[in-house]
């Protein structure tokens, strides 16, 4: 594993991160022409393609690449009891303190231990109301009528989905332990203080897995699944440099955990989780079991067993997820004059010798456009033919069309959108019928035979090897 940075490194702030993400449509507040809603965002253009494609590149790591590891999207909506046998009622509580004079609210554990024990606001100086439970679930009703008969809560994980479901599964597909059940789904908390953007939200979008194994060999699996967790965010081309492992303490271990790892990452604001990998014992099985009434044991035919299943859960958020890659991929750079030219009569993209460009380096098989189409010229039937590049190549990938600017420029708005390959159609294309397609990393440019521009492109994504 790489040796851990001990401070962020790099050109991202969150407010460059901010800024971009609207301005190029990844992220809008929610209901920003009413001031916006706290805690909650909405994904542009740019956004919802590249939460749904890290949403595919997850779930096909998951399910696609592993024979035993089948997918589910349970309700949102669950029966009451579940939060009962899952302890969230009793137990999904954050520490909560009040200023009583300039009304600004904190999570106790998140003030420094000085302020806390002093009763001083961190903020203002004020003095600090005791410390009280605050339960994260947003509580609603069912039926016509609003009596806590009809109480019911928005869920606030997608694990116990999986978990009361876990004998449906076995039944309908024959699954054998040990097996994994896959869920991307959204999640809902009332947190006390949302910040950092989309890192923490009341609304968000989880990835989780939760693999059933046998009693006794948990702690194998746990170990298999931290190095299989840790090897994916290689693979989707993260810095390894800005990832660490954090292990749970005893003051931070869930109730239902026996162990708990963290792959956090180093964002603009310091290490924060990104991922969590836990042992859950056999747990959650036996308190559904206890409050249900229903056997849930595992019958294991071939060896005449009966047992409840360990769990070891990987738990990663979508959303926050997509903030993770805006940062790890957002770089600056300088520019060499005259190195950046679109196609064989272009136009250099700067001239000047400090000219930057802002480039979203992801990895191409998570860009929100794979390969955007460029006409050098609107006249002489160059446009024209640019469009049925791009209707070609929409059949296989996510495509865009810019004719708007110079070559240049345009090469500067694609970079900054993240997208890995540009197409510059030019007046040598109507003659030999060959294009230009540009790197976004590395700003190469070479020449390709329409007819084997989609395969070329292929090729780059599959081989793809991040700067």
């Amino acid at each position: 594993m790489a040796e851990e940075a001990n401070e962020y490194q790099g050109p991202a702030t969150m407010e460059k991160i901010t800024s971009l993400a609207k301005r190029r449509g990844f992220v809008f507040q929610s209901s920003e022409i009413y001031g916006g809603q706290n805690g909650a965002w909405d994904y542009g253009p740019l956004g919802i393609e590249l939460k749904n494609r890290i949403a595919r590149f997850w779930w096909k790591e998951m399910t696609q690449l592993h024979d035993n590891i089948v997918g589910l999207d349970a309700a949102i909506l669950m029966h009451p009891r579940t939060w009962e046998a899952s302890g969230h009622v009793e137990n999904f509580t954050d520490p909560l303190v009040d200023c009583k004079k300039c009304k600004a609210r904190f999570r106790a554990d998140m003030i420094p231990e000085e302020n806390l024990a002093g009763k001083i606001c961190p903020e203002c100086g004020g003095e600090l109301t005791d410390t009280r439970k605050f339960n994260l679930m947003f509580k609603t009703h069912i039926g016509p009528t609003e009596d806590n008969a009809n109480s019911i809560y928005l869920r606030p994980e997608t694990a116990q989905g999986i978990y009361v479901n876990y004998k449906n599964i076995i039944q309908s597909t024959r699954m054998k332990v040990p097996f994994g059940i896959a869920q991307i789904g959204k999640a809902f908390r009332n947190e006390i203080v949302t910040k950092n953007f989309i890192f923490r939200t009341c609304e968000f979008e989880q990835m989780e897995m939760q693999y059933f194994v046998k009693p006794g060999s948990d702690v194998e699996w746990f170990n298999e699944w931290k190095a299989r967790r840790w090897a994916y965010y290689e693979k989707l081309g993260v810095k390894t440099d800005h990832l660490r492992w954090h292990q749970h303490g005893s003051d931070e271990l869930a109730h239902y955990a026996k162990d708990a790892y963290d792959i956090q990452y180093l964002f603009p604001m310091g290490w924060r989780e990104l991922e969590g990998v836990h042992n859950r014992t056999d747990y959650d099985l036996t308190r559904h079991a206890e409050f249900s009434g229903k056997d849930l044991q595992y019958i294991d035919q071939d060896n005449n067993e009966r047992y409840i299943p360990f769990i070891i859960e990987t738990s990663a958020g979508l959303t926050r997820t997509v903030l993770m890659l805006l940062c790890d991929s957002y770089d600056e750079e300088k520019v060499v004059p005259g190195k950046d030219s679109g196609g064989s009569e272009g136009t250099a993209a700067g001239g000047s010798a400090d000219e930057y460009r802002t480039v979203l380096r992801f990895h191409p098989a998570i860009a929100p456009v794979t390969a955007a189409v460029l006409p050098l010229m609107k006249k002489d039937g160059l446009a024209e033919l640019a469009r049925d590049i791009r209707g070609e190549l929409k059949e296989d990938f996510a495509t865009d069309y810019d004719q708007a600017g110079a070559i240049g420029r345009r090469y500067r708005r694609q970079d900054e959108a993240g997208t890995p390959f540009c197409v510059t159609v030019d007046y040598q294309s109507k003659e030999d019928g060959t294009v230009t397609l540009r790197y976004r990393d590395s700003m190469e440019q070479i020449r390709v035979p329409r007819a084997g521009l989609a395969e070329k492109i292929r090729a780059g994504i599959k081989s793809y090897k991040r700067i």
